[in-house]
């Protein structure tokens, strides 16, 4: 086994045990993913009392665990030639309308296709966020449309991250989401944890980080509503977390109960309406219309508004008609 450029960990085993090996490492490097770590144990990366065991292997108080984590293999972005929606742009920095679809930056095996591969081809960018995220100052995700700005270089890439650290930036969203929330407007605020039982997804929890949301109401349709939601905090999903948590996910997220599983819960009356609404969008329909915050180096008041894509724009219409 080639050692080189590999981290290794020794966890002696401590009463209570007989757990599962995976789950047991999984609950004390919360980092590895259930599927990483076999996949660690697999390769003979993780060994118990210096042997190879299988993934169910049951730890027992006495046991050392050794786990040897690879160095994650450098990942520098290519720059790549790939049409950007500009709102503006200055010596500064940038403010770029995002797609559909479109990761922010690469990650794992994702190395090309994304907004920062589109980004370098067209101008130079910060360093803050290292190799993988340069100019990146806030994200959004996948599948959620709108308005990001990116840094050109580290001066402004710092103070517009004070700005968000101070909630001095002003960020809109329009969300279609299931149902009818019972005020006209409201606030949402939980602690948001990455889920123990699923690393890809947030969860609300006891544990984790404040995040506060701000919503109202736009329109009411049969099974659906309009909101206007304003970020107080920016955590990982938060949006979509947040309406999930108070009963209506967002329409078209299949990650926080907003596709399919949601039509059993319509009435009869519009199940097919919303079953034929739903097969016609391919995600959630969230859009950050909205971006406001202040110049880093000229103190003028920037203000941005898109308004939602086409898809979007199509729900909407068939909601109205």
């Amino acid at each position: 086994m080639d050692e080189t450029n590999q981290k290794i960990k020794l966890i002696p085993v401590e009463a209570p045990a007989n757990d599962r090996l995976d789950r047991w490492i999984a609950s004390l490097l919360p980092d590895l993913s259930r599927s990483a770590i076999r996949k660690l144990v697999d390769a003979g990366l993780i060994l118990v009392d210096d042997k190879a065991v299988k993934s169910s292997h049951r730890v027992s108080p006495g046991e050392t665990v050794s786990v040897r984590l690879p160095e994650p293999e450098p990942l520098d972005p290519l720059a790549e030639d790939i049409p950007l929606d500009i709102q503006h742009e200055d010596d500064w920095l940038l403010v770029v309308n995002k797609p559909p679809g479109m990761v922010v930056h690469p990650a794992g095996a994702l190395r090309s296709g994304t907004l920062v591969n589109a980004l370098l081809g067209h101008a130079q960018l910060s360093t803050v966020n290292g190799d993988l995220r340069p100019g990146i100052v806030h994200r959004l995700d996948k599948d959620t449309s709108g308005l990001l700005v990116v840094a050109k270089d580290d001066t402004t890439h710092r103070k517009l991250s004070a700005q968000l650290e101070a909630k001095e930036v002003s960020r809109r969203y329009v969300a279609v989401c299931w149902g009818h929330p019972t005020e006209n407007a409201g606030t949402i605020e939980t602690m948001i944890n990455r889920s123990r039982r699923d690393r890809t997804r947030m969860s609300v929890s006891s544990e984790g980080r404040v995040a506060v949301t701000h919503y109202e109401v736009l329109g009411r349709y049969a099974f659906l509503s309009l909101l206007d939601v304003r970020l107080e905090t920016g955590r990982t999903h938060q949006i979509r977390v947040h309406l999930d948590h108070i009963g209506h996910p967002v329409f078209g997220d299949p990650v926080y109960n907003g596709g399919d599983k949601r039509l059993k819960g319509i009435s009869p009356l519009y199940r097919s309406k919303a079953a034929t609404l739903l097969k016609g969008v391919e995600r959630q329909m969230l859009h950050a219309r909205q971006l406001v915050f202040s110049h880093p180096t000229t103190g003028a008041e920037m203000s941005f508004e898109k308004e939602p894509p086409e898809d979007m724009q199509e729900v909407l219409r068939q909601l109205e008609g």
